[in-house]
């Protein structure tokens, strides 16, 4: 017989169903085949990092909040208030004005007047100003001025009372004369007479002198402790000078 001709054997169910079962279970021995897991990586996102606490430092306890601080008080003397309130050029324990000689012109009874002169008295029209203090600077308020000098050509009235006149200081000790710069004559250099007195105090009877005067060397009682600060301006000439008194 044709073995390509021979009738086709039909297989039996329960063979076929052996060889399925042996499938499976060839199947089911082998490992299954899974892509590698990637490596693990360093990178983080900024989102999940965790910023390290900051370390503080305590402030002092003068800037604790609420906390304060005692302000250091200066120290003030009452050398230091007077030095504050002195005028310029007056130190506390100042000497006193020097004494001079009043000399052979003074006339008591003087008119009370600030000035000495009016629009057509000839000669350097002169302001002078200053203060009527104490040794400590203290201002000698209604303090008592008299004043009294030569014209511009010299001379004194010892007839009337030109060139003659006195005043009180004002609460805050100071003065103001308007006069002419004196004149000279024989044997003097140019000076201004003048009579202070602090109510019920001793008088003070002095002379003032201008500076740079080539007859200042050649005058006999001239004091340099006298001299006034002199400085011209195209009005007139100012001049200032501080009296220092006893007041008892």
């Amino acid at each position: 017989m044709n073995p390509w001709t021979r009738p086709r054997t039909k297989l039996r169910p329960q063979l076929i169903g052996t060889l399925l079962s042996g499938l499976l279970l060839a199947a089911c021995a082998a490992p299954p085949e899974t892509a590698p897991l990637p490596a693990p990586t360093a990178e983080l996102s900024v989102n999940t990092l965790t910023p390290p606490t900051p370390t503080s430092t305590p402030a002092p306890a003068a800037t604790q909040p609420g906390a304060t601080t005692a302000p250091i008080e200066p120290t003030i003397t009452a050398a230091d208030e007077t030095a504050a309130t002195a005028p310029i050029g007056c130190t506390p324990g100042a000497a006193l004005t020097p004494a001079q000689t009043e000399g052979p012109y003074y006339k008591a009874d003087t008119p009370e007047r600030a000035s000495l002169i009016d629009a057509d008295t000839p000669g350097t029209k002169l302001i002078l100003s200053g203060y009527v203090l104490t040794t400590d600077c203290q201002p000698v308020a209604g303090a008592w001025l008299d004043f009294w000098q030569a014209d511009d050509a010299g001379a004194y009235d010892n007839a009337g009372y030109s060139f003659r006149g006195h005043q009180e200081a004002d609460a805050a000790g100071r003065y103001e004369l308007t006069t002419v710069i004196p004149g000279l004559y024989p044997g003097r250099t140019r000076h201004i007479h003048v009579k202070v007195q602090a109510p019920g105090g001793p008088v003070l009877t002095t002379q003032l002198y201008f500076p740079d005067e080539a007859a200042n060397a050649r005058d006999g009682i001239f004091n340099p402790a006298l001299i006034v600060a002199l400085q011209s301006t195209p009005a007139s000439d100012a001049a200032t000078f501080n009296f220092v008194i006893n007041t008892h």
